[in-house]
């Protein structure tokens, strides 16, 4: 299926409610990431990531069906990246989360003074794994009981990839 990276902009909202409003999204997200998901959260959204050099819409067929994105960290971590991301429900299963996670690293190396570019995965997130791994990211670490979600602890699969 084609898709392909571009920047956030006006007209995105419905789209997105439609594809970010399920909770088989939300429950493997941040809970910065809201559920429900509402036109209202979607207008604040387009209107905090269109300006943004980090964030970018993953389109397919003219919709903006899922978000990737990094966050540039600072300190004594400022050569680390975090990478974020999500897809509509529909579209799983057909190698546009993976192809898109290669993009978003191939840019970052390309664009800014990094050298590890990581992501965290919820242990019952197999399908985020597979894809990291796909896309040259190995496994670092697992985070025992680091995480907390709908009440429960969960453990935290940190997932990285390196410059050159």
């Amino acid at each position: 299926m084609n898709f392909f990276l571009r920047k956030w902009q006006s007209g995105d909202e419905q789209s997105l409610v439609e594809n970010a409003n399920n909770y088989n999204i939300w429950k493997n997200l941040k809970d910065i990431f809201p559920h429900p998901y509402t036109i209202t959260d979607a207008y604040e959204w387009v209107n905090i990531a269109s300006d943004s050099a980090e964030s970018f819409a993953i389109e397919v067929g003219n919709k903006a069906v899922g978000g990737i994105g990094i966050l540039l960290k600072d300190d004594i971590y400022r050569k680390n990246a975090e990478i974020g991301y999500w897809l509509g429900e529909a579209y799983w299963g057909n190698k546009i989360i993976s192809s898109a996670i290669s993009d978003i690293v191939n840019y970052t190396f390309a664009n800014y003074d990094v050298y590890r570019i990581y992501g965290g995965v919820f242990e019952y997130n197999t399908p985020s794994m597979r894809v990291l791994e796909k896309a040259g990211f190995e496994k670092e670490a697992i985070l025992k009981k680091s995480l907390t979600k709908e009440g429960k602890l969960y453990d935290e699969h940190i997932y990285a990839r390196y410059r050159g």
